[in-house]
């Protein structure tokens, strides 16, 4: 990503300065508005401390590259635990990992443009020439098309692309004649027979010699390729149409991102991980923006910015709605069903959608992109490295760790949009990791687990294309960089492509298939970056007040391991209950769920199902004073006994909660002061504490959008008085869903009025009875529950007959992580009054039954450790 461009001629060998092409200046522009924003809060890093971070970034490549080049080279990796070269075939095989490997010195072709960026120039043309002596892209082994495109192409037209740069100013590279941009086209044809299929989209692998489907390539036999595989081929490949005028390259990639929007779920603009090739149907049809779709997603929207078509802009805009409608729950990104996406498929993140952060910069989305920055580094204090994947209570799921890049990514996206220094505290904390746990005498070990500190022998060439590039980039300034950063677009190994590209060779016909698919409302899209008066609103604290809930939530998660077991046995309180220890027939178990509001159903296959039930709250309504709760309140007459309405905005969530809670309100509801926001466009949204105890707050809190909050108060001011009943609604906000079982009457005066927002209860307190034995519940973490809270309003002068509303687990096999489920819930006191009877709406049990089956039928889909 890069935040500006430069033009040239078609005639020209050798990019001009020239106007920026418009299209791709736009996008781009969005850094280089936010970049003079500081938001103060962590103290300035001097440039002294700085200078000296830079530096170490430099030794630290120096040792990664020196090994590599002393004890691997020409292999393709470096194996730096036993000091020599990794070759394909005498080592023995990690499956799919090694792909990558083709015989052609991968970490050299992946280091070029690093070397540039480092200021190493010397060795950058030594490199060079290296690569033109040594390597040979016609060998006879089976690589990913995926790999090889982004790291092999992308690092040969990477260094072409500094090169050239190299010999415009004169003193280095005068010999170089675009022999690198021969060897990338040369590969970009032994690519092409990829392709070769109905679709358009490529086999996942291709034999470097012999092709695809001949009995010498042992390859084409495939039917599954991911998304990312498919759709992250667009920047390289039309970079190599641009800088040689062969348009085919570009052809055959639009093609193949113009099938995948094609085949995404229409009524979720989500689509899945791994696809057919051949028929189109999806493969595996969970979704989200971690491994297999991540740079799908990240290609469209520098596809726009580096070749100025509209079509890429509207696709990303389309689904990135969709990601932060049903993905996104913030903190969390968790992965979905495509065609039922309130359904999670699964309870667990993986490392690769730490890019996320730095994609949502680049698209101007600055707050959700500070709130998932900041979980993954808790995530990374807790663990030192971010392991490959995680579970929602922030355990490890896979302890691995092989150097990956992309948090740093983010990190320097993210400083280059806030200018806060924080972020330079983050970077100077990855550089002390890698140095005190991964460093070894032979360069960088990958770890083997992120919890014993333990290595594996291997260091991959992304380490050397990416991470010292961020973190260099991080730590630097302008005078510190041979060439203007800004001119250039990183690719998704962050190889850089001149923005100079979207005015040359442009002869490829761009067939808007976007508006044939879709009916977009373009009012939603950002044509235009937003200014940092939106980004930042007039708030030097800004980024710190979104990240200040969030420092605790790793460690205020449930508890983990051994020894904190045996510190809450020592401390007199009973442990909490695991999944793995829940046991259907335990009594106290059972009466844990009871307490809960669940009930356990056994099926007649000897599975069992969990239904909780919703709990719920009621009385009327009242306006507080002043109506943003953020000081105390001047009419604590007016919402004793009362649900009190307050307004977002001016301070914590759990400040309003105290305040109203003092001035003996039963429950809070929040209406955003965004005004026009509704829970039809805008993304799932949770409230949150304030990073500190919140265990003196005992009321349930909830949010409601604009629109849906104005019928709340449309209502207050036709009567006097009016009733709300606060509940936890699990819905699922399918589009066939949400149209059935609507209340209905002959009048409006008759009905009570479902309004449905996509927000969460706010769980700040742990509401169990003093008497009562804790389970060691932790309220302050963030529920990964994706539900949805409802408020049902009836005036007082009629009855409010609301649906009481299940929650369903479906437990197939193996038991699901209840670490987070299993929390006592108080009997409230409208549940403990027998006086008090709520009227149900009853749903038919063929409907249940089939709800049921189709949640089954969708876990039984996935893999087994994603259960």
């Amino acid at each position: 990503m890069s935040e500006a461009g430069g033009g040239r001629g078609s005639g020209s060998s050798v990019p001009q300065r020239a106007p920026w092409s418009l299209v791709a200046a736009t996008a781009a522009l969005c850094l280089v508005s936010a970049t003079s924003v500081w938001t103060a809060g962590a103290a300035p890093m001097s440039r002294e401390e700085k200078q000296k971070l830079g530096n170490q970034v430099l030794e630290m490549f120096d040792h990664a590259y020196g090994n590599y080049m002393e004890h691997a080279y020409p292999a393709d990796e470096l194996m730096p635990l036993t000091c020599r070269g990794r070759v394909r075939g005498q080592e023995p095989s990690r499956g799919d990992v090694d792909d990558a490997l083709g015989k052609f010195s991968l970490t050299l072709i992946d280091s070029l443009d690093t070397l540039v960026v480092l200021n190493k120039t010397k060795e950058f043309e030594d490199a060079v020439r290296k690569v033109l002596r040594d390597v040979n892209l016609d060998n006879d082994v089976v690589v990913s098309v995926f790999e090889t495109n982004i790291r092999v192409l992308g690092g040969l037209l990477g260094g072409h692309s500094l090169a050239i740069m190299l010999k415009e100013k004169g003193e280095y590279m005068q010999w170089y004649n675009d022999e690198l941009l021969q060897m990338a086209k040369q590969l970009g044809y032994k690519l092409l027979p990829a392709f070769n299929t109905t679709s358009g989209l490529p086999y996942p692998r291709i034999n470097l010699k012999f092709g695809i489907r001949k009995p010498e390539a042992r390859t084409g036999t495939e039917t599954d390729t991911c998304t990312a595989c498919a759709g992250t081929l667009i920047l390289e490949f039309a970079a190599l149409s641009r800088f040689t005028g062969a348009t085919i390259f570009e052809e055959y990639a639009r093609k193949a991102l113009d099938f995948l929007w094609e085949k995404r779920q229409r009524s979720s603009n989500l689509v899945g991980v791994t696809i057919n090739i051949h028929t189109g149907d999806w493969v595996r049809k969970d979704s989200g923006v971690g491994a297999g779709i991540d740079s799908y997603y990240e290609y469209l929207l520098k596809a726009y910015v580096l070749l100025g078509d509209d079509s890429f802009l509207e696709r990303f805009n389309t689904h990135y709605d969709a990601i932060m409608r049903y993905i996104s729950q913030p903190p969390l990104l968790l992965d979905v069903h495509i065609h039922k996406p309130m359904l999670n498929a699964r309870t667990w993140m993986d490392a690769l959608l730490a890019f996320f952060p730095g994609l949502q910069v680049l698209k101007g989305d600055i707050r959700p992109a500070i709130e998932t920055h900041e979980m993954l580094y808790q995530v990374i204090k807790k663990h030192n490295f971010l392991p490959e994947a995680f579970t929602t209570d922030f355990r490890v799921h896979w302890a691995q760790h092989p150097l990956r890049p992309e948090f740093a990514e983010s990190t320097y996206f993210l400083y280059k949009a806030t200018g806060d220094p924080y972020y330079l505290e983050v970077g100077k904390t990855l550089i002390e990791n890698l140095n005190k746990y991964a460093r070894v005498p032979c360069g960088f070990a990958a770890m083997k687990d992120v919890r014993t500190g333990s290595h594996e022998d291997r260091m991959d060439s992304f380490f050397l294309a990416e991470m010292f590039k961020y973190l260099y980039l991080l730590f630097a300034d302008k005078e510190d960089i041979i060439f203007d950063i800004e001119d250039y677009i990183f690719t998704t190994e962050a190889h850089l492509l001149p923005l100079w590209l979207s005015t040359t060779n442009q002869r490829v016909s761009k067939k808007n298939t976007t508006s044939e698919y879709t009916e977009l409302d373009d009012s939603n899209f950002d044509w235009t970056c937003p200014n940092t008066q939106i980004l930042f609103p007039n708030d030097p604290l800004y980024a710190q007040s979104i990240r200040e809930p969030l420092k605790n939530v790793v460690d205020k998660s449930c508890p983990r391991g051994i020894i904190r077991v045996e510190e809450s046995l020592r401390s007199g309180a009973k442990p909490p209950l695991r999944a793995r220890d829940f046991m259907a027939t335990n009594p106290e178990h059972l009466e844990i769920l009871k307490k809960m509001g669940v009930s356990l159903i056994h099926l007649k296959d000897g599975r069992v199902q969990l239904v909780q039930h919703a709990i719920q709250t009621r009385g009327f309504v009242a306006s507080s004073k002043p109506y943003n709760g953020c000081s105390e309140l001047t009419n604590p007459e007016a919402v004793m006994g009362k649900i009190a309405l307050i307004q977002r905005g001016q301070c914590m969530f759990a400040e309003k909660a105290r305040n109203i809670q003092n001035a003996g309100a039963i429950g809070g509801i929040v209406i955003d002061d965004n005004e026009g926001s509704s829970s039809d466009t805008a993304p799932l949204f949770q409230m949150a504490g304030d990073g500190k105890d919140t265990d003196d707050i005992t009321i349930p809190m909830l949010f409601l959008f604009s629109k849906e909050g104005g019928i709340i108060l449309d209502a207050i001011r036709e009567y006097e008085e009016v009733e709300v009943l606060l509940s936890d609604k699990a819905k699922d906000r399918d589009p066939e869903m949400e149209n059935e079982e609507q209340p209905s009457s002959e009048n409006d005066s008759q009905s009570a009025e479902q309004i449905a927002s996509r927000s969460q209860e706010i769980d700040l307190v742990d509401q169990e009875s003093p008497e009562e034995s804790s389970v060691n519940s932790h309220p302050e973490a963030l529920s990964p529950v994706d539900t949805d809270s409802a408020a049902s309003v009836s005036s007082s002068e009629q009855d409010s007959n609301p649906m009481e509303n299940l929650e369903t687990t479906s437990l197939d096999g193996e038991c699901t992580d209840l670490d987070n489920q299993l929390q006592e819930q108080p009997e409230t006191e409208e549940d403990s009054n027998p006086n008090v009877s709520w009227g149900k709406k009853a749903q038919p049990i063929d409907s249940i039954l089939a709800d049921w089956n189709e949640d089954i039928e969708a876990f039984e889909m996935m893999d087994k450790d994603e259960l």
